[in-house]
């Protein structure tokens, strides 16, 4: 049977369009990935639950109502997920004000997680990003143009890596 972890992610996007990510140094796996903040679902709690509590813990955002969930992936990788055959992310477009991410979580929280950095980036920057580091999703940058441009899709959609 494969077992799947459920994750909550979210792009936040502030007035510039600018995207806040996570640097996620995952040295098992030799990889180091840039990413939208949140994390997994703990047993009892919606996705929506998950998303708002991973994002006071991580940046220290709170975020009220339900913001449009805009993206659905499913990675089957044996290893991808600790005690897991691979994960679903749930990917949520929340809309901000700048800020200077600090969440609930200290440094050695963060660290333990496997974050060691936020940025923000601008659009130019994804699509000009050429590694080494890897962005997740792998087509981050023409996501992210896509739904910038044509805005929050009516039902979320299906991603790759």
């Amino acid at each position: 049977m494969t077992r799947l972890r459920a994750a909550a992610r979210a792009l936040v996007v502030d007035p510039d369009d600018r995207i806040l990510l996570c640097r996620f140094d995952l040295a098992d796996q030799g990889v180091v990935v840039w990413t939208a903040p949140g994390g997994g679902v703990e047993p009892g709690e919606t996705v929506l639950d998950a998303l708002r509590r991973e994002l006071v813990e991580e940046i220290g955002l709170a975020v009220d109502g339900d913001p449009p969930h805009v993206w659905h992936q499913v990675v089957v990788a044996p290893g991808h997920a600790a005690g897991f055959d691979g994960v679903v992310n749930d990917y949520f477009l929340v809309r901000t004000e700048v800020f200077e991410p600090r969440g609930s979580f200290d440094p050695a929280a963060l660290a333990d997680e496997g974050i060691t950095r936020f940025a923000w980036w601008t659009v130019q920057e994804l699509l000009d990003h050429d590694g080494p580091d890897l962005l997740g999703p792998c087509d981050l940058p023409r996501l992210l143009v896509d739904l910038l441009h044509a805005g929050p899709p009516a039902t979320p959609h299906d991603l790759g890596l």
